[in-house]
């Protein structure tokens, strides 16, 4: 079963008690299931944005035959400094059939549930060997769950852990302490001889040099949700296939894709979809960067909330 922190079936938010660590396969299988059983993508609604004094909050809702849901977070940029969570938030999980309240799950541990799940998804489609190095931008809860999701769902041997506070890199890496594989801190040098290049980060420009990543590797990048914000360089996106969540929705706030675009450098018919790659109906080329680059959207939260409040019912109500 998926276990994230603070579920209650039917009832009200509970805290955020020490819960069982993430079943990583069973989520990633999840979201692969739901693709390649028709789930369109690009029929999702749109998440909905009210500007706060201090962020944002968002509103995400989707539907499955069964289930429904929505998803309401806020992202607050001064929370780490008042020794809060920079995302917080709810999600609901309806029966679809009968409108009723299924469960409730802490929106922020769903966000870092679903958000890894579906990179590590992209990597085992976009992977053109065997995993054994991986570098990490980011020491934050993206981070540290990227690098444990990945861990677990590939053969690395090695995390290469880059960030800008030596102290949080550091605590990142004391966390996989006893772990097979080895997690340390590095340099940015360290992308050049990755084999999965991930950007866990909040920062707006662009983190990468496009010639420092090898042809045959797969780079992820999941921490912009703006059309004005990146984490990749155009230079990189302009040698790279690039694959997207879906093209409505990385056209409508993806800066990794919309800034690259806008300056002429990559073109809308070359972006390649999540949904094609796993089922199969697209192949990116395999002497080319592969570029997944995803602003986390409403089905997905949906399917690993399904997943996790109802493991074994995946009857259509």
């Amino acid at each position: 079963m998926i276990t994230p922190h603070a579920i209650t079936p039917t009832g009200g938010l509970r805290g955020s008690p020490e819960a069982a660590a993430p079943d990583w396969t069973s989520a990633v299988d999840a979201l692969e299931r739901a693709l390649r059983e028709g789930l369109d993508p690009e029929a999702d609604p749109p998440r909905s944005r009210v500007d706060l004094a201090d962020g944002e909050l968002l509103l995400m809702p989707s539907r499955l035959p069964g289930w429904t849901g929505a998803k309401l977070i806020t992202v607050t940029a001064g929370n780490p400094d008042r020794g809060l969570p920079l995302v917080q938030g709810v999600y609901v999980l309806f029966d679809a059939r009968t409108g009723t309240p299924a469960a409730v799950l802490d929106g922020a541990e769903l966000t870092t549930l679903r958000t890894p799940a579906v990179s590590a998804l992209a990597v085992r489609h976009l992977a053109t060997g065997p995993v054994r190095r991986i570098a990490l931008l980011g020491s934050g809860v993206q981070a540290r769950a990227h690098a444990d999701a990945l861990l677990t769902t590939t053969t690395a041997t090695r995390i290469d852990v880059i960030g800008r506070s030596p102290e949080k890199v550091d605590a990142l890496v004391a966390g996989f302490a006893g772990r097979a594989a080895e997690v340390r801190p590095a340099g940015i040098d360290a992308v050049t001889e990755a084999d999965v290049v991930v950007c866990a980060t909040s920062s707006p420009v662009p983190l990468l040099d496009g010639d420092a990543i090898r042809p045959d590797a797969v780079v992820v990048a999941i921490g912009s949700h703006t059309p004005d914000t990146r984490e990749v360089g155009s230079d990189l996106a302009a040698r790279s296939a690039v694959v997207v969540e879906s093209r409505q929705s990385a056209l409508r706030e993806n800066g990794d894709v919309v800034l690259p675009i806008a300056e002429g450098l990559l073109a809308e018919a070359d972006l390649l979809t999540l949904a094609d790659v796993v089922t199969g109906r697209s192949a990116p080329p395999p002497d080319r960067p592969r570029l997944f680059t995803g602003t986390g959207m409403p089905w997905q939260d949906l399917v690993v909330a399904a997943a996790v409040a109802a493991p074994t019912d995946r009857s259509t109500r």
